[in-house]
């Protein structure tokens, strides 16, 4: 039996549009815009809620859920729920649900600027004009028709991605570290890429899955882009890559510990670095957050 539309408390502590707002309290539940609050004060609050609506800064864990009494469902704006406690939510009988998908052509499009961007070094070429330099010479890149990218993850984000590159005369290799046989192995695309992109989520399997043996492997000169997860390329070894020259650039949307304050990774120049905005697109929002209240709602009425 679902609950009565008067009594649902729904807490949105991290921010979605207005449009998924509007479906939610058009249904005559009553929301609670949390954003502004400390985070501390969600343990203080959260026994109040029917309802917990989250994106990527509130972390959702076992302590949070201990005190959440009344609450029936967790809903992460979101594809992937790597902030989620799924096993503590599980044992108190919340559901949890996310939005899988919606973000996946918005993270393809900025990994394939990443690509182009790091091919031509549009970024120092685009700092040094604004500093008065005019470095033609010095500003001389490589097309990426013909090139080979290795992508890392087949999921709709690493589908997408694929598409978009062979779009652009690339030769595309696919590694699954996930699942089947259908795919090269990684140790098979490492040497042979120039280009790699990795769409996979954060778990323990893919934690440090890109570290100093699988650096060694790869084609001098390599450029790589990560539009997933921190924490899935070995930050340490990474940078060390990129000193030596083996990574000759790197660009990255994501990182171990977010915000990066002074992370070593930002004082390289061959490093491009967006905070985390593959799916910060206004497509990908609405979308995102008119799905995450319809499947809210549908989990509690």
């Amino acid at each position: 039996m679902g609950l009565s539309k008067v009594t649902v408390r729904v807490l949105i502590s991290d921010p979605i549009f207005d449009e998924g707002i509007r479906l939610l309290e058009q249904k005559g539940f009553q929301v609670t815009k949390g954003w502004d609050l400390p985070k501390a004060e969600l343990l203080n609050i959260i026994g109040e809620y029917d309802a917990l609506i989250v994106r990527s800064a509130t972390k959702v864990n076992a302590d949070l859920i201990s005190k959440a009494k009344k609450l029936r469902v967790i809903g992460r704006a979101g594809d992937g729920l790597d902030n989620v406690d799924q096993e503590a939510a599980m044992k108190q009988g919340i559901i949890v649900v996310n939005t899988p998908h919606i973000a996946s052509t918005s993270v393809a499009e900025l990994a394939i600027g990443y690509i182009l961007s790091l091919a031509r070094g549009i970024v120092e070429s685009a700092v040094s004009l604004r500093e008065g330099k005019w470095l033609k010479e010095e500003s001389m890149g490589t097309e990426v028709s013909g090139k080979t990218l290795g992508i890392i993850g087949c999921g709709s984000i690493g589908r997408e991605v694929k598409r978009l590159a062979q779009c652009l005369g690339m030769n595309v290799i696919t590694v699954d570290v996930c699942v089947s046989e259908e795919f090269v192995p990684l140790d098979k695309m490492l040497p042979n890429a120039d280009f790699i992109s990795i769409h996979v989520p954060l778990t323990p399997h893919t934690r440090h899955l890109i570290s100093s043996k699988e650096f060694t492997k790869m084609k001098t000169g390599v450029m790589l882009v990560n539009c997933s997860r921190g924490g899935i390329v070995d930050e340490d070894a990474l940078y060390d890559a990129l000193v030596k020259g083996k990574v000759k650039a790197a660009a990255l949307d994501v990182f171990e510990k977010e915000p990066p304050n002074n992370n070593k990774l930002l004082k390289l120049k061959n490093v491009y670095a967006t905070p985390h905005v593959g799916a910060q697109t206004w497509e990908a929002q609405l979308r995102t957050s008119e799905q995450i209240a319809k499947k809210v709602i549908d989990a509690l009425v």
